[in-house]
């Protein structure tokens, strides 16, 4: 019997695809733990479209693994630390993890500086934002006067609200509506948008909605979020992207 006919060639391997993990507390067989966690969505959706999701903890030396991706997903989280940004903390803004935000930070400019598609999601967005230079509104309602954003209830409730997309744009193509709609749940949001950033998705009232890395071939973030709805269209937009990286790279290249 042949020894590899049960190993498939480099070329046919799926697209690798790195999920930072955020840290949270969590109830496990009524033990109280702090663990590295993806939402199921994610892992699933990139999953079932062709793709294996790896997570990536928020520890040095994680940026040096992005070299072994062929994709990347920022997901949603706890506020940025407006020290990334050259600003003074708001009251309202919960700055998590400033150490870990670092290592995101060194995570996202990896993936771009190596052409690795990127989805974005929420504050992965705003961090993409400021990557390249960009600041925060660090509590949209003085903004925007109204709470459409992050609906105050008591459940993590999300807001709906009507968006205007830029003809022509990556996240046009993807999304393909006549009517389409955020699924948002954020109180900051994108105040000056960072060079080399073009906004292709607004809200009535003007947050930025959606950016894209200018002339990337896929570097799209979206401040709803995604992966709480049963829209996997993005997720499997970002597969596809990564697909095609994998089938440019040399055999042996990436993580297996």
């Amino acid at each position: 019997m042949n020894s590899d006919a049960n190993h498939p060639a480099p070329s046919a391997r799926r697209p690798v695809i790195g999920i930072v993990a955020r840290t949270a507390p969590v109830t496990l067989q009524g033990s109280r733990l702090t663990a590295a966690l993806a939402l199921r969505s994610h892992v699933a959706w990139l999953s079932e479209a062709g793709s294996t999701p790896v997570l990536l903890p928020l520890l040095p030396g994680t940026p040096d693994l992005v070299d072994g991706l062929d994709a990347l997903l920022l997901p949603g989280g706890p506020d940025l630390d407006p020290a990334l940004y050259g600003a003074p903390a708001h009251p309202a803004t919960r700055a998590a993890d400033p150490d870990g935000d670092r290592v995101e930070l060194a995570v996202l400019r990896r993936a771009l500086e190596g052409g690795l598609p990127v989805l974005a999601i929420c504050r992965g967005m705003q961090l993409l934002n400021v990557a390249h230079g960009g600041t925060l509104h660090q509590h949209l309602r003085e903004v925007t006067g109204h709470d459409g954003h992050r609906p105050p209830t008591g459940d993590f409730t999300l807001g709906r609200l009507p968006l205007k997309l830029l003809a022509g744009s990556r996240i046009a193509d993807v999304l393909d509506e006549d009517e389409p709609h955020t699924a948002c749940h954020h109180h900051q949001a994108v105040d000056r948008t960072g060079a080399g950033l073009t906004v292709t998705a607004t809200a009535q009232d003007g947050t930025v909605e959606a950016l894209e890395v200018t002339g990337h071939p896929f570097a799209v973030g979206v401040q709803w979020e995604c992966g709480h709805t049963p829209d996997k269209r993005l997720h499997h937009a970002l597969a596809r992207a990564a697909g095609r990286v994998r089938n440019t790279r040399p055999d042996g290249i990436g993580i297996h």
